[in-house]
């Protein structure tokens, strides 16, 4: 399935069912990393304004979206740490991730840990592929958890909030 393909799909689940729309939406980005970030949270905001939903519903929006960007980033963080490094270089591999880029990650990973895991996960494309030196380092999973869920509802509130405000625009517009 070509990306325009994915994203139109997406954005038809987002719009049919909102708030379902937007979890699967944020978990399925998450996943497959060739899903842009930007592609679902702005315009689940975009949608809530269509829709004329009130500021407590787009928190919960941005709540939903970020618990199921939670769990796609806990499938990512459960594979590095079942596969380990050998296995998963053997795959990374095909996503142009060579050893040595894995090790410069993972000691930056070690320097700065916990941090790395709340901020990671709100930078386009690193915050998908933060789970895996979390996972190959073994980071406490609760730990990861708290922090990703912190950094993802952050990220996908902030992203709703902004597409709601275009979305608000453009109807202040026509």
């Amino acid at each position: 399935m070509p990306l325009e393909s994915l994203v139109e799909f997406i954005t038809t689940l987002m719009t049919d069912y909102l708030y379902a729309g937007v979890f699967l939406a944020a978990l399925i980005e998450t996943i497959i990393p060739p899903i842009p970030t930007m592609a679902v949270f702005p315009t689940a905001g975009f949608i809530a304004a269509q829709n004329g939903l009130e500021l407590h519903e787009l928190f919960l929006l941005g709540i939903v979206g970020g618990l199921g960007a939670s769990i796609g980033s806990t499938v990512i963080y459960l594979i590095a740490l079942k596969l380990g490094r050998t296995v998963l270089l053997k795959y990374l591999k095909y996503v142009k991730v060579s050893e040595k880029k894995l090790s410069r990650v993972e000691s930056w990973f070690q320097k700065y840990g916990d941090k790395a895991v709340l901020f990671g996960r709100m930078v386009p494309i690193f915050r998908e592929m933060i789970s895996v030196p979390a996972g190959l380092l073994k980071m406490k999973f609760p730990k990861f958890l708290a922090y990703t869920i912190l950094g993802s509802c952050g990220w996908s509130i902030t992203l709703i909030f902004i597409g709601y405000y275009f979305g608000i625009a453009s109807l202040e517009f026509l």
